[in-house]
């Protein structure tokens, strides 16, 4: 077995189809082998998946495992050679997976290799990333990305051949099998968010690479799962943050970094606030980010409980 896909959805059967079917579609002469968790969907998921292909590897839990903890059972049960962690909202353009998985094999020092994200209009869309720190986190990361855009590599430049990267957004993250086992896979203290980037880290410390590989285009609708339950994800994802800090970060960065965020929190509520208020509740916009940055505020006073977020 070349490749083993694994793909992570919970009610995104729609979306999830289209992810199964580009590979499938793939027109590459690799063995693949499709593993699709289904962390607690209440769609049509489980039953009209496995109908429609019927070799789809289906793992079903009842309850929501979080990203890392279903890409670790899937991995388990894997036989193939790299493994593809491939969102359900993601499509590799066909014959993708050829040249990804020839630069793994022709470059052993490389564990992880990504691809160029696109939007469906062919534009470009943040496909690497910068390990977390205090100025990534606090400050503006577009603005980072047009003042150093050698620290700070994005979509603004046109990159021809592959090249080394921290992190990679993990839409689709072509894995050595062997680097895998080695790292014992994603920390599941990540339930969602953050995995990627933890594991890349790891990866480097093992003095491996991680590669960006420009010609490899997916397409990517960028964020449609967690949009459908927009304030659950945006606390997992300070939550993660959290933990990422926590885990990788002194005390000291910890601190500055909880300080500057609850700053930054409140500012945004209270213009997020003001702006709803001016346009009497009728920008959409406006008053989702009330909610969200409310939500985001009311969350910090009770502690940060774990069981508010998303549905586990």
């Amino acid at each position: 077995m070349d490749v083993s896909v694994i793909i992570v959805t919970r009610n995104t059967c729609a979306l999830t189809r289209l992810a199964v079917q580009s590979v499938q579609d793939g027109g590459d002469p690799l063995a693949k082998e499709i593993f699709v968790v289904d962390n607690g969907s209440t769609d049509e998921t489980p039953s009209a998946l496995p109908r429609e292909f019927p070799g789809l590897k289906l793992i079903r839990s009842e309850t929501n495992l979080g990203f890392a903890r279903a890409c670790n059972l899937a991995a388990k049960k894997s036989s193939g050679e790299f493994l593809l962690l491939l969102n359900s909202d993601a499509r590799p353009a066909p014959g993708g997976l050829v040249p990804a998985v020839a630069w793994l094999r022709t470059n052993p020092d490389c564990a992880v290799a990504g691809a160029q994200l696109m939007n469906d209009d062919g534009s470009r869309q943040n496909s690497i990333a910068n390990f977390p720190t205090l100025a990534t986190e606090l400050l503006n990361k577009s603005l980072l990305r047009r003042l150093w855009p050698k620290k700070f590599p994005g979509k603004e430049i046109e990159f021809r051949r592959p090249f080394e990267v921290e992190t990679i957004v993990g839409a689709f993250m072509l894995i050595r099998k062997s680097a895998w086992d080695e790292l014992c896979g994603l920390d599941e203290r990540f339930f969602f968010f953050f995995e990627e980037t933890d594991f890349c880290l790891r990866v480097r410390r093992k003095n491996l690479r991680v590669v960006h590989l420009p010609d490899v285009r997916v397409w990517h609708g960028q964020g449609q799962t967690a949009k459908q339950v927009s304030t659950g994800a945006r606390i997992e994802y300070w939550r993660s943050r959290y933990v990422y800090f926590a885990k990788n970060h002194c005390v000291s960065a910890r601190l500055v970094l909880t300080v500057g965020l609850m700053v930054r929190l409140l500012f945004d509520w209270l213009a997020a606030g003001m702006l709803t208020l001016a346009t009497l509740g009728q920008n959409a916009r406006w008053r989702s980010r009330f909610k969200v940055c409310s939500s985001l505020i009311g969350w910090h006073m009770r502690g940060c409980p774990v069981e508010v977020g998303l549905p586990r």
